[in-house]
């Protein structure tokens, strides 16, 4: 794979700004905003200067400039004019301006964090898609989707704002996670996902079940605010091998809910508490997944329903 010193692919400059390759090929072919070298055989790479010059036309449109105007400042700019108009994206230290902090996570969870703060839905959605497709649901949600979700969520809890942008995101990961091939009709359910009462974060149960999908295994995603009476109506009713209950907050985690799982008289193999809402001290006979990898490891140990 090629250093950033051999230049970058368009997939790879795609991922990083945060915008479609679509996008990318429609500026190189109506504003000339194109790779600046080709090698007879190769495809053709991106160098720091045309990555530049790019960003600083995804910086200008996504502030309201026209893309044609946008375009002429960014081919105009000399090579410390880039340099300069590169630099002064809106930022501040206190919580505020108009970035995602990811942390570590890489390109692309930067180019899907400035595609969220645009509220740019088709892009967000093509992100999502392309890292399940590329390396499946599991490395998706772990490697792209959380940093991001987590890097949301505090410039909520230090702005009260970006409501919009993490229900954006939300449904758009939703709509990815539930385009995954499901087994056939008559297969199977031996899992029951649910999230507990009051809880409304459902995403990790949907990408649970997701990567449930992507190994053959099916499951009933009951979704956000399951009461403790339709929980176990629902576990009667389908006599589930497995059931996860998903707890993000501790006002949340209720144990009466999973010691009432546990007393059913056809109670289930595995009743597993999932999400950092519950305590260290769970009933006995409760397990605690902490992360997607270990759920499916778990789902795996239990045989479906004959």
């Amino acid at each position: 794979m090629a250093g950033e010193d051999e230049g970058l692919s368009a997939g790879a400059v795609a991922r990083r700004l945060g915008i479609a390759v679509t996008t990318l090929r429609t500026w190189h072919q109506r504003y000339g905003l194109g790779p600046s070298g080709h090698d007879p055989g190769h495809h053709r790479r991106y160098d720091a200067d045309a990555l530049a010059r790019l960003e600083t036309m995804r910086r200008l449109t996504a502030q309201g400039v026209p893309a044609a105007e946008a375009a002429r400042v960014a081919r105009s700019a000399g090579r410390d004019g880039i340099a300069q108009l590169t630099e002064e994206r809106p930022h501040t230290r206190d919580g505020g301006g108009h970035t995602v902090a990811v942390g570590r996570a890489g390109a692309q969870a930067r180019g899907l964090a400035r595609a969220a703060m645009r509220l740019d839905a088709l892009t967000v959605r093509h992100l999502v898609q392309e890292s399940v497709a590329e390396h499946g649901v599991v490395d998706a949600w772990q490697d792209l989707l959380v940093p991001v979700l987590v890097g949301i969520g505090n410039r909520h809890a230090a702005t009260q704002r970006l409501v919009d942008v993490e229900h954006l995101v939300s449904r758009c990961v939703s709509e990815v996670f539930g385009g995954v091939r499901r087994p056939a009709p008559g297969s199977p359910v031996p899992v029951l996902l649910a999230c507990a009462d009051e809880e409304q974060h459902s995403l990790p149960l949907e990408a649970l079940a997701a990567a449930l999908a992507e190994r053959g295994v099916a499951a009933r995603l009951l979704g956000a605010r399951v009461p403790p009476r339709a929980l176990l109506d629902a576990v009667r009713r389908t006599g589930p091998a497995i059931v996860v209950v998903w707890s993000h907050q501790p006002d949340t985690a209720d144990l009466a809910t999973l010691l009432a799982v546990l007393e059913l008289p056809r109670r289930p193999a595995v009743v597993a508490a999932a999400g950092p809402g519950w305590p260290d001290e769970l009933p006995d006979g409760v397990l605690r997944p902490r992360t997607l990898g270990e759920a499916l490891t778990l789902v795996a140990t239990v045989s479906p329903p004959s």
